[in-house]
């Protein structure tokens, strides 16, 4: 097995990877590498042919690590495991995954590779739990720079001050090569899920499944200040999805066009555009389950 951590990873995440290295030690040869940059990942996977990729990080760790294998062709034959050691753990939390590191490692060292589906735009960027465009993406920025202090409440603080400063944006939805109806002429965000939380646990898209070959897709054209409050509170329970201003839909692939607005791909932000389609690839890699 090969372990690779983030770099800048800090000292409890580092005794968390410690303990998992030493469980792992106890079932076969262990080799880990700390990784900063895209360069001394790519040297990391040139040394780990042929070896589990156990990735020890959070959802944005997994997501560098499976960009690159895709980017590189290798995605489809490599074995990959998960230690959670990020802020919230998303896909760990979808999938059942332990998120002690210690009972992460047994499962991946007892564990079968299984096939998940994998999310990717029109440019060749990879979603490995949910992406979405507006509020979601600007929290998502507010967010980083509260995570040392806050931790997983660092993103529903940062949605709360990201909501302060916008009315929504012109957005045309299609789903499968039909334009979805919206409830409002305004949209505050759109989530496309893999996965079915964001954010350490916020059920986004509930229900979603990492295997049924489909994405979620749910709209909120709540963009009124009392409108926002109440789909907020309701984000958190999962009852959002039955509201009058919210469309939730499945399909194969998604678009999205209009307004310049932000986007978010497994916590990090992934750009603005006017255009940007997302498609699912069934059983596009796999993970220690």
């Amino acid at each position: 097995m090969f372990v690779i951590a983030n770099g800048r990873a800090g000292s409890t995440d580092r005794r968390g990877l410690d303990a998992a290295v030493g469980v792992l030690a106890q079932h076969g040869p262990v080799r880990a590498r700390h990784t900063t940059d895209p360069a001394e990942l790519d040297e990391a996977l040139d040394d780990a042919a042929g070896a589990v990729l156990v990735v020890a990080g959070g959802d944005g760790s997994l997501h560098a690590v499976v960009q690159r294998l895709w980017d590189r062709g290798e995605l489809a034959a490599a074995t990959v495991g998960l230690v959670p050691l990020g802020t919230g753990n998303d896909l760990a939390r979808t999938l059942g995954l332990p998120l002690d590191p210690d009972e992460a490692a047994v499962r991946i060292a007892t564990g079968t590779a299984r096939p998940l589906d994998l999310l990717v735009d029109d440019a060749g960027r990879v979603v490995v739990n949910a992406a979405h465009a507006g509020i979601g993406a600007a929290a998502g920025i507010r967010a980083d720079d509260l995570k040392g202090r806050l931790g997983a409440a660092a993103y529903p603080v940062g949605a709360l001050l990201a909501a302060a400063r916008t009315d929504g944006w012109r957005l045309v939805v299609t789903i499968d090569g039909r334009p979805l109806d919206l409830p409002g002429e305004r949209v505050l965000m759109v989530g496309v899920g893999n996965g079915g939380s964001i954010g350490g646990g916020t059920p986004l898209c509930p229900g979603a499944d990492l295997t049924d070959g489909l994405l979620d897709v749910v709209v909120s054209t709540a963009v009124s200040p009392a409108a926002r409050v109440a789909y907020a509170n309701a984000l958190r329970t999962g009852d959002h999805i039955r509201r009058d201003d919210v469309v939730a839909e499945r399909g194969v692939e998604v678009r999205i066009s209009g307004d310049l607005v932000g986007h978010n791909a497994d916590g990090e932000a992934a750009g603005e555009a006017t255009d940007r389609t997302y498609r699912v690839v069934p059983g596009g890699w796999r993970l220690i389950r």
